[in-house]
């Protein structure tokens, strides 16, 4: 059995807060070279090359990849020989998130009530964290700061099982064409399939958390993937909107065993600032 004191994850999640909001993976930005040497349209490609400048200066310059610093989404997986002690676990990640939230500089940007006043937190808390308890005597904390212009465009739906597979591409691709320019593209499209209604949402925001230089281990679920971004690409939306063949930099799937009357499809569109950083403690 390991002991872990909740109060040292505090500075930890403070430099995740930071650095996750400044610096982008190098496989986005990677992904984006990939795609600006072949989008056909002068502005598009003016786009993806102002947003691969915009990465370089935010990284030197330790400043916010986008004003949107987002809702603080954590995933913790939590072994199952780890005791935590000194304290609430919950209340140490949002000390941590108000912490890196404050000396970071970044925007804060959730209210206390969805519905009646509105009022700011003012120190960007309470985080959202989702926690897995799995074998071993670790903690691996994942931040995923997710802005809300992508947010807002995500979208659920409970098919038929009649409905297959061509129902399920039609309800991925029908979310990106109405969302348009709002997720700010290029987009990852984050697709979670089967588990109930509320496991395949969160599928779809999981699924955001692999790299964009790493295949699908499922080679159905992989060709699917190519399949949808082709078909989302030849939508013509674009990056940030103004044209083009690069809407979409990745498809990521996720899927989970289903009732047998049900096919959930969950979509969680990500902005071209695809940010998450981890640490294993």
């Amino acid at each position: 059995m390991r002991t872990i004191n909740v109060t040292d994850l505090i500075p930890i999640v403070k430099q995740l807060c930071m650095e996750a909001n400044c610096s982008l993976g190098k496989d986005v930005i990677a992904k984006i070279r990939e795609f600006r040497a072949k989008e056909n349209s002068p502005t598009g490609k003016e786009v993806l090359g102002i947003l691969l400048e915009n990465y370089k200066l935010a990284a030197r310059d330790r400043m916010p990849i986008c004003q949107d610093t987002g809702t603080a989404v954590f995933f913790v997986e939590l072994g199952q020989d780890v005791q935590l002690t000194g304290g609430n676990f919950t209340e140490a990640i949002d000390e941590g998130v108000r912490q890196g939230y404050e000396a970071g500089y970044l925007r804060k940007s959730i209210v206390e009530n969805p519905l009646f006043g509105r009022n700011n937190t003012n120190d960007n808390t309470p985080a959202v964290i989702h926690t897995t308890i799995v074998p071993g005597e670790n903690i691996k904390i994942t931040f995923a700061p997710k802005g809300g212009g992508a947010e807002n465009m995500s979208a659920v739906k409970m098919l038929k099982p009649a409905d297959g597979l061509a129902g399920v591409k039609d309800f991925v691709v029908d979310v990106v064409r109405r969302a348009g320019a709002n997720p700010c593209p290029p987009i990852i499209v984050g697709v979670g399939i089967g588990g109930n209604f509320e496991e395949c949402t969160l599928l779809s925001k999981k699924s955001l958390l692999r790299s964009l230089s790493e295949d699908n281990p499922d080679p159905q679920l992989a060709e699917l993937e190519r399949d949808l971004l082709q078909q989302i690409n030849n939508l013509g939306i674009g990056p940030q909107g103004f044209g083009g063949n690069t809407t979409a930099l990745a498809v990521h799937i996720l899927s989970a065993p289903c009732h047998i009357a049900s096919l959930p499809v969950a979509v969680n569109l990500q902005c071209h600032a695809a940010r998450h950083k981890s640490v294993i403690l």
